[in-house]
């Protein structure tokens, strides 16, 4: 019967094996880019980018959604000190009312390849397509952020520094209750839109079909 740290190892064997595909394939500083924030009502979108070494092994890194919290502060200090690169591009909820989500996030996925200050050979992002990395290939995963190493570290990288911006954002306007949705709309979210009406972090046009 296989131990826990034997069925870790494999998992993350696995969710090496497109990266260690590339490392034969001649590239040596693979970056992995995912956001967090797309979705909520309130509060920025934040993108992520980490070149994580090759031999990297970290245990329990996966899709920051399939991470408790507390285990995401804990991944999140080990990701850094371990990262060859990181760089973090936090696109506020005026410029998402301005050009939209979608290019907001392009905009962040642009701003974090410039901030990286080792040049990767590839990019690997989640889900997005037509982007400007800057003349540097990428290459559009679906479901990366649960299929790719460093595009689950950099999901872990954004979640966390989006959380924690959220969470000093509850301290501000506590009556929406940031702390415990972080900007998404639950009920208890959208019931506080109704009673006290939109903050300055709110997202306008999230939020038309609430307040």
């Amino acid at each position: 019967m296989k131990t826990i740290k034997q069925k870790e190892i494999e998992r993350l064997t696995i969710l090496k094996d497109m990266e260690k595909n590339l490392y034969e394939k001649g590239f040596k500083y693979i970056c992995g880019i995912d956001e967090a924030g797309r979705g909520p009502l309130a509060g920025p979108v934040v993108v992520a980018g980490v070149i994580m070494p090759k031999d990297s092994m970290i245990e329990g890194v996966n899709d920051s959604k399939k991470v408790s919290e507390k285990k995401r502060e804990k991944l999140y200090e080990i990701i850094l000190a371990e990262a060859i690169s990181y760089s973090v591009a936090i696109v506020g909820q005026d410029v998402i009312d301005d050009i939209n989500i979608l290019n907001a996030t392009k905009q962040g996925v642009t701003k974090v390849v410039k901030e990286l200050d080792v040049t990767p050979n590839l990019i690997l992002v989640d889900a997005l397509t037509n982007i400007d990395t800057k003349g540097i290939p990428y290459d559009s995963i679906i479901k990366g952020d649960a299929t790719c190493y460093n595009i689950a570290a950099a999901s872990i990288i954004a979640k966390v520094t989006r959380d924690r911006i959220m969470r000093e954002w509850d301290e501000v306007y506590p009556q929406y209750g940031f702390i415990n949705h972080k900007g998404y709309g639950t009920k208890k979210h959208i019931d506080a839109l109704k009673e006290y009406g939109p903050c300055p972090i709110h997202r306008k046009t999230f939020i038309k079909n609430f307040v």
